[in-house]
């Protein structure tokens, strides 16, 4: 049985600039088609705008407030928000609140530098 305690990962940046903590992956435990992280963002900070070719996501907000921004759409996104992001649609997400943003990140396959492609911002 694997059990990741949050204290007992490591937290890494990703790509896009947010800083996550992968609960569970192929690289720390027996899963290997999907993974789990918490993801953080400081007051006023964003992931720079990006897509993944393979992989879709999953964000669930747990503190926090932040817009959201998926393709053209923009909308705010507080605690127990769910968010889909299909494989290819661009999205950045900005911590719109005074205090730290903190959401989950569940991706499938499971998250990988190489499948994240910065983009523009405009």
């Amino acid at each position: 049985m694997d059990i990741v305690n949050r204290e007992d990962a490591p937290p890494f940046t990703t790509v896009d600039g947010s800083t996550i903590r992968e609960l569970l992956a192929h690289r720390n435990s027996c899963i290997r088609l999907q993974s789990l992280a918490e993801a953080r963002l400081p007051a006023g900070a964003a992931t720079v705008p990006h897509h993944h070719a393979v992989t879709e996501e999953i964000y669930y907000i747990l503190s926090g407030t932040a817009a959201m921004t998926l393709g053209d759409e923009t909308r705010t996104v507080g605690p127990g928000d769910a968010i889909a992001i299909p494989p290819g649609a661009r999205h950045t997400i900005r911590n719109a609140g005074s205090g730290e943003l903190v959401f989950l990140c569940a991706c499938a396959p499971g998250y990988e530098h190489a499948d994240t492609f910065l983009e523009s911002c405009g």
